[in-house]
């Protein structure tokens, strides 16, 4: 069976200590590096871009799980590749043909994902979700980090699991925002294959010791 992935989130990460911070996934039970990248338009904050995605890759040695909160994603999809990403995901909310996007993604070798924010309905994709390898769910309204995990997300992977089953497909669910030690179990249970934990992570004051017991309560569940 496929363990629980954890990614922590580099937003959450001391940009002034970045290195040290990615030794630190490095050497954790960490399974991915979530990093997201914001342009102040589809979300209202800007978050890092195209250089620092390049320094961080340069010493991940974990697969790079870039979550892309932007405007007209398609422009940008083969400069992510060549930055080393390993899995793209685009929000639903910003993709006017996707379906063309998602085999965009998957042309240059990248596994692909959708995001989906808190309002958005599951069962918009259903045409789509065969070609779909993760979904992200937002858990909170997205542009920042630290925020309260929104309870309405349970429901919302029960569906989205159920989706997956009755399709046939072999998508992954991941939550993105306010996963904690509280909800890690009740989320797998519900059926997350992977957590993205920012604040809780690298805010705590033993990151590695709290990857760690993130990783156990979710593979236990």
């Amino acid at each position: 069976m496929v363990p629980v992935r954890i990614a922590p989130s580099i937003l959450a990460a001391d940009f002034g200590n970045l290195q040290r911070d990615v030794e630190m996934v490095n050497a954790s039970e960490a399974h991915w590096f979530h990093i997201d990248i914001m342009d102040g338009v589809f979300v209202p904050n800007i978050s890092f871009g195209m250089p620092v995605l390049k320094a961080i890759t340069k010493h991940a040695n974990k697969p790079v799980d870039v979550h892309l909160m932007i405007v007209d994603p398609d422009r940008y999809i083969k400069t992510f590749k060549e930055l080393g990403t390993d899995n793209l995901t685009v929000h639903y909310e910003a993709c006017t043909h996707l379906h063309r996007t998602l085999q965009a993604i998957k042309a240059e070798g990248m596994t692909a994902g959708v995001a989906l924010n808190p309002h958005t309905n599951i069962s918009l994709l259903e045409d789509t979700i065969n070609d779909i390898d993760l979904v992200c769910m937002m858990s909170v309204n997205p542009g920042f980090g630290g925020q309260s995990f929104i309870e309405n997300t349970y429901k919302k992977v029960t569906q989205l699991k159920e989706l997956i089953e009755k399709k046939g497909a072999n998508t992954l669910i991941e939550i993105d925002g306010g996963v904690t030690d509280q909800n890690a179990e009740k989320l797998v249970n519900a059926g997350a294959d992977v957590l993205v934990a920012g604040s809780f992570v690298f805010r705590s004051d033993d990151p590695t010791s709290t990857i760690a017991n993130l990783n156990t309560l979710a593979n236990k569940a």
